[in-house]
């Protein structure tokens, strides 16, 4: 099991990440919403802007102040 860091030292498993998106649209702030009510939201920000959205295979939803080309960068060279 690969560990990602998404941000001030907050790990998630590199392999059940399904997608990582930038949480600007309408569709992606209703979705994270929708997870938020169903209690299935992990805020990673540590207070700051969220940056990017990690969508898991659980159904979680990740969310960091790391830039998506970031994230998509180290999944890149953990492999």
């Amino acid at each position: 099991m690969k560990l990602l860091n998404v941000g001030f030292g907050n790990m998630v498993s590199a392999g059940r990440i399904v997608a990582v998106i930038a949480p600007d649209s309408a569709p992606v702030k209703r979705m994270i919403q929708e997870a938020r009510d169903g209690n299935r939201v992990i805020d990673a920000t540590a207070g700051r802007r969220t940056r990017a959205v990690l969508m898991m295979d659980t159904g979680h939803v990740v969310l960091s102040a790391v830039h998506p080309e970031t994230i998509a960068g180290r999944m890149q060279s953990e492999e």
